[in-house]
């Protein structure tokens, strides 16, 4: 144990001290079993409803899945959490939890303390929020969160939510290894305390619990709780739903739960909180709100603007927006929307400038403008009177119409001048309008960027008006020396930014734009995206190579960028962990450190090495960040190379069978319904595709276990190894290598852009995957709208079109990849409709357009082609055409020719070479049969480029000397049908008028 500190017992009456200090009540744990402190009705009722609560309290979390005898260091069936709850969130919530930090004894200035974006839901509790997982030196530490919806309610106020995982917190500060090693009071470890129910309660979680009894009290609790609800006793209605809610985490423990069954099962537990949820704020509200009304707070006034002189010089302007912790796909969008949102401001105004430049952090995005004058410039501005003629009556004295006019513009007759407009005239007035002094301007313009502010995902706070991805706490702005007041709802601008937390002091007085820059540059802040990558990337390369490895600069660009994303004074350290875990997969190691840690893999001679790359926030001791950080790693590599030895003493067939458990969707079934829909599948587009003997082989060999690594332990932690791990389990159990290799090949195209399969049996498997996933989904009525795509609609797409345009050789064309898979889901009852058939079309094309245009090509040519999208390859050769041919010579008189055909000829004429007529439709008659001859067969779009090329003097010949849509109906007839021999050839080949934009 680390000296002097505290044991567990002594770290939880310090946070029940500190809280209670700022005003929480300290509660005691509720008497049933709960997964989290969230379920205590002291959180899940009290967030509800408009009455003001703070509340601070231990849980003891119940969590039979997490059983594991008590062998594993960091999974326990029973953990316990601190929670705390704030509502309406206070305004300073993170400086609260840190100082609670300090109170427990942890060194916010030794310490790596930082905020990394985690949304947080409950589907079983309808409940959403979003915020941060606090790390410790890599370790989650804390849920912090934004509670939004409970019970599928709305929030209001808005609570914040603080989780704290205390024997996470206990093993980092005593410095122990396994949580039996914990010492909870003087003398006594946890695991004397602990270690036997552990073993015990995971031995009835895992093995022992009946599971009759278990469903006999699922239904029981269930029915108890409705039985509640509609007697209107939401408190003892809810204690049911949570005892209905652990019998069935018992059942699923003990694997006792079918696909089905777990649906239903959620969708009770779901509307008992809901129907809970609104019984609870009914009878509050009956009660008349007993601790009173929360005050919703009132929108600020902006200060006084200082006075400038007209006459000073231009200067520079600082603005700074200082928020939360952005998620890190938010800092580069930040900078993007900021730019957009001031120039459509800027655009309102006369206020000019040479520079602007904008910068982003994970706190804070900045401003800055270069040459600003301090005022506009001047607008000559003509105001138009009435004609003239109703200016003036007979005698030449001013009508009403213009005394009106005069009025409305402050001017005499003497000023009035004439205007001339469309050839009338009108009298006018013209005025100078004053430019208005910068602070005004600038006031007005950063108001505007700040209340538009909007992301992916928005939260709301105490703020009566502001929704934003993170709260926004603080705003700065400059002229020069100049302070500019904003005020945006609840937030007012000062003469102050923010440091770094652990700084002293954490917020410092601006004085100047270079004064601003010189405070950052003092503390490390770098606000230069570039540059802070380029610090992350020089120092890794340098530590790496200390060590004689490189990091993996181009594969791990993805994560460099996040890593960048993270932090604003960025510290890289090098790290290092027992050589013993190489023996697990290096895939599976990767894995933890880059999805799970955000730490650079160091590579030694292609190999993995034992070293890694961490990059902290602000100045730290190195050693104990270092120390922190390896043994939160040793601790999600135990947990790894636990599941990986699991998973070794299963087959792949015995993991296919497990599928039956894991739900793909409702209507849907198991994903082992879907593994044998994609059996079934690939063996049909093998059979298109004619592939050899070898091949076919081979997708029927990975078709039988397909998917089977959805239900090995390392996939079911670390989702993003599907496919990965079956190719190794599938190699370790005896499976060929080119069986192996389908079977992570059917994982690909991960996502847009990436690797495709290499192999034909790969290919084949992919699309009989994609095909069936999205037929399907598009079946039960799941598609995407907007920027929400839950089941990944676009991907699964994407994936389609990518792997067709890369295969041509294998024949499968969308539609018949429509038909088969919706051939096997009818044999699981669900009919797909031609209304699907048509969607499933429709979302591909759209696809398949957007790759097309973000390759470069012109939108206006891929839509020509989209009638060939049934074939990608095709229509991809009907692009390389049209675009060939549109840079030729005699392309305009081509195009105008063939697109006359087409216009002119009824999609329902029937093409047809009519002997007889005048000597002009005989002549053309002859030419349009040299070109049908050329096309004969199964003619691509290049033979029709060429024998338009040919035809197209004649067409023009034949519009000129003759009239087409003559009287005589039979003469009409016979003409319309040579034009109907050449526009059914283009119908076939491309959709022409879409070219019609690019005809010059």
């Amino acid at each position: 144990m680390t000296k002097h500190a505290l044991s567990m017992q002594d770290a939880i009456l310090k946070l029940q001290e500190y809280w209670a200090g700022v005003g929480c009540m300290v509660m005691q744990p509720l008497n049933a079993e709960v997964g989290a402190g969230t379920a205590n009705p002291s959180t899940a009722l009290r967030v509800l409803g408009p009455e003001p609560w703070k509340v601070a309290y231990v849980e003891p979390s119940v969590r039979p899945d997490d059983s594991r005898y008590g062998l594993n260091p960091n999974r326990l069936q029973t953990h316990h959490q601190f929670q705390v709850i704030l509502k309406p969130e206070p305004g300073n919530p993170q400086e609260l939890y840190l100082k609670s930090l300090e109170a427990i004894g942890v060194d916010l200035h030794a310490h790596d303390v930082r905020f990394v974006e985690d949304n947080w839901a409950s589907p079983a509790l309808g409940a959403w929020g979003l915020g941060w997982e606090v790390w410790l030196d890599g370790m989650e530490i804390t849920q912090f969160t934004y509670f939004q919806q409970l019970g599928g309610l709305n929030l209001s106020p808005i609570p914040v939510e603080i989780t704290y995982g205390l024997e996470r917190i206990l093993m980092a500060l005593q410095g122990v290894d396994h949580f039996k090693d914990i010492e909870y009071s003087d003398g006594v470890s946890y695991g004397e305390i602990f270690g036997q129910s552990e073993y015990e309660m995971s031995r009835y979680y895992l093995d022992d619990a009946d599971i009759e009894t278990s469903r006999a009290l699922f239904d029981a609790y269930a029915l108890e709780a409705r039985r509640l609800v509609e007697n209107r006793l939401p408190v003892p209605a809810y204690s049911f739903a949570l005892k209905c809610s652990h019998a069935f985490n018992i059942l699923d423990a003990r694997g006792a739960v079918s696909t089905t069954e777990r649906t239903k099962a959620f969708s009770l537990m779901r509307n008992l909180v809901r129907d809970c949820a609104r019984l609870w704020v009914e009878i509050r509200d009956e009660l008349d709100h007993p601790l009173g009304v929360a005050q919703a707070p009132e929108a600020l006034s902006r200060a006084d603007a200082p006075t400038v002189s007209p006459d000073a010089a231009p200067a520079d302007v600082l603005f700074e927006i200082g928020l939360e912790e952005l998620p890190a796909s938010e800092v580069p969008a930040i900078t993007v929307t900021v730019r957009e949102l001031l120039t459509t401001a800027f655009a309102s105004t006369r206020l000019a400038f040479d520079d602007l430049r904008v910068d982003s952090t994970p706190r804070r995005v900045v401003v800055r403008i270069s040459g600003v004058p301090a005022v506009e410039s001047e607008l000559e501005h003509v105001a138009r009177g009435p004609r003239w003629t109703a200016a003036f009556d007979e005698a030449g004295a001013p009508t009403n119409a213009l005394n009106g006019f005069l009025r409305k513009n402050g001017a005499a007759v003497e000023e009035i001048v004439e205007v001339d407009v469309n050839g009338v005239r009108h009298v006018a007035v013209t005025r100078t309008l004053p430019g208005r002094p910068v602070t005004e301007v600038l006031s007005t313009v950063f108001e505007q960027v700040v209340g538009g502010l909007r992301a992916d995902k928005n939260i709301r706070w105490s703020d009566p008006e502001l929704s934003y991805a993170r709260p926004i706490r603080w705003l700065l702005a400059l002229w020069g020396t100049v302070e500019i007041p904003l005020a945006v709802s609840q937030v007012t601008s000062a003469r102050t930014t923010r440091v770094l937390r652990t700084s002293e002091p954490p917020v410092r007085e601006v004085t100047s734009l270079e004064d601003f820059d010189s405070i950052l540059r003092d503390e490390h802040i770098i606000l230069d995206r570039d540059a802070r990558r380029g610090l992350i990337v020089d120092a890794a390369e340098k530590l790496a190579a200390s060590v004689g490895g490189t990091i993996d600069i181009e594969g791990d660009a993805g994560l460099i960028d996040e890593i960048t994303d993270l932090v604003e004074a960025p510290g890289p350290l090098l790290g290092s962990f027992s050589a013993e875990y190489l023996e697990v997969p290096s895939s599976v190691l990767t894995t933890v450190m880059k999805k799970h840690q955000r730490y650079l893999p160091i590579w030694v001679d292609g190999a993995l090495s034992n070293s890694f790359i961490i990059v902290a926030n602000g100045p730290f001791d190195e050693a104990v960040v270092r120390g922190g950080n390896e043994n939160v790693l040793r601790a999600r590599f135990e947990d790894a190379k636990f599941f990986w030895r699991a998973d070794l003493e299963k087959t792949p067939e015995q993991f296919r069978l497990m599928l039956d458990k894991l739900l793909v969707e409702d209507r849907l079934g198991s994903f082992l319904d879907r593994s044998r829909r994609i059996e079934a599948l690939a063996s049909e587009f093998a059979e298109i595709a004619d592939l050899d003997a070898e091949a076919a082989t081979v997708v029927r060999s990975a078709g039988a276990v397909a998917k089977f690594d959805l239900a090995s332990q390392l996939v079911i932690e670390f989702s993003g190894l599907a496919g990965t791990m079956a190719k190794e389990y599938a190699a370790r159990a005896g499976y060929d290598e080119a069986t192996s290799t389908a079977l992570e090949e059917m994982e690909r195209p991960r996502f847009s852009g990436a690797a495709l399969p290499e192999t034909v049996p790969g290919a084949v498997l992919s699309l009989a995957d994609r095909f069936d996933l999205l037929t399907g989904l598009t079946t039960v009525g799941i598609s995407s709208t907007g920027s929400s795509d839950p089941f990944g609609i676009r991907r699964i797409a994407g994936g389609i079109i990518a792997v067709l345009r890369s295969r041509p050789e294998l024949g499968i064309s969308i539609a018949e990849g429509i038909s088969h898979a919706a051939s096997g889901l009818a044999v699981q009852g669900l009919e797909v409709s031609d209304a699907v058939r048509a969607a499933v079309l429709d979302v591909l094309g759209k696809r398949y357009s957007q790759q097309l245009t973000s390759e470069g090509h012109e939108i206006a040519v891929v839509r020509a082609a989209l009638p060939l999208v049934d074939s990608p390859s095709a229509a991809d050769h009907a692009i390389e055409a049209i675009e060939s041919w549109l840079g030729s010579e005699n392309f305009t008189a081509e195009f105008e020719a063939l697109l006359r055909v087409v216009n002119i000829t009824p999609a329902d004429v029937a093409g047809e070479i009519a002997d007889g007529g005048s000597a002009e439709d005989a002549a053309f008659a002859a030419e349009v049969r040299r070109f049908d001859d050329a096309l004969a067969g199964s003619a691509g779009i290049d033979t029709f480029l060429t024998a338009l090329r040919d035809l197209a003097p004649h067409i023009d010949r034949f519009f000129g000397e003759v009239r087409v849509l003559d009287d005589d109906p039979q003469v009409r007839r016979a003409r319309l049908g040579l034009l109907g021999v050449i526009a059914g050839h283009a119908r076939t080949q491309a959709d022409w008028a879409e070219l019609k934009p690019l005809v010059p």
